[in-house]
């Protein structure tokens, strides 16, 4: 199968943080600044890195983007090239297009010349740090819902030398371990009766309520 191929406009952090995580995870990635020192810091953290003005349709064309599988518009420092990159973008029929807004207002523009998603990425950031500070004792969450996360939690020290069936974890505590981590190893497919060890990261899901409880 073909690597997927991306176009990243605009590389602040936001920007830097997408294209190299894209090309982390084997895709193609295409990134670009009017900035000559971003371009040349990103360089060998991606496929191609470029000096160029996105807001010029002709140098917009010259990149040659028809076949790219989406872009990121990470220009949202200035509302009119961040608008005026996202129109290139659909008019070049790049089929997905994931935007960075800055206000409502910005979002609302951007929306409607064609971006496909829109992103703020400092808002999902500030929610994100308050649920982790919330939830304390937990690594990372990932809101499934108003009232469910998956959250990432280390073995607590009382599940230590004991398994899942031992714990009887479902009925007791009211959450599911969907996987469980040991360094880079990931296993789906948890024997529950396998004594849990203290370097052990588990991925449970399930009510705030009841993870707030194993926190507490």
């Amino acid at each position: 199968m073909a690597a997927k191929s991306f176009v990243v406009f605009g590389l602040g952090k936001f920007g830097y943080s997408v294209a190299t995580s894209l090309y982390a995870n084997g895709c193609d990635v295409l990134a670009v600044d009017i900035d000559g020192d971003r371009v040349a810091d990103i360089a060998n953290d991606v496929t191609y890195a470029v000096k160029a003005n996105v807001t010029d349709p002709e140098v917009f064309k010259s990149l040659g983007l028809g076949n790219m599988d989406g872009a990121v518009v990470a220009v949202s420092d200035h509302m009119e090239a961040s608008v005026m990159a996202t129109i290139l973008a659909k008019e070049a029929g790049i089929p997905y297009v994931l935007a960075k807004a800055n206000t409502k207002i910005h979002a609302t523009v951007l929306a409607k010349v064609g971006a496909d998603d829109i992103i703020f990425p400092e808002k999902e950031m500030g929610s994100r740090v308050a649920r982790n500070m919330v939830f304390g004792k937990f690594m990372d969450t990932f809101e499934l819902s108003s009232t469910y996360s998956m959250v990432e939690m280390q073995v607590p020290s009382e599940w230590v030398g004991k398994s899942l069936r031992e714990l009887n974890v479902r009925n007791k505590y009211g959450v599911n371990v969907i996987a469980l981590k040991e360094g880079e190893n990931i296993n789906a497919n948890v024997d529950p009766d396998e004594p849990m060890r203290a370097n052990q990261v588990l991925l449970t899901v399930g009510n705030n309520d009841k993870l707030q409880k194993i926190k507490n």
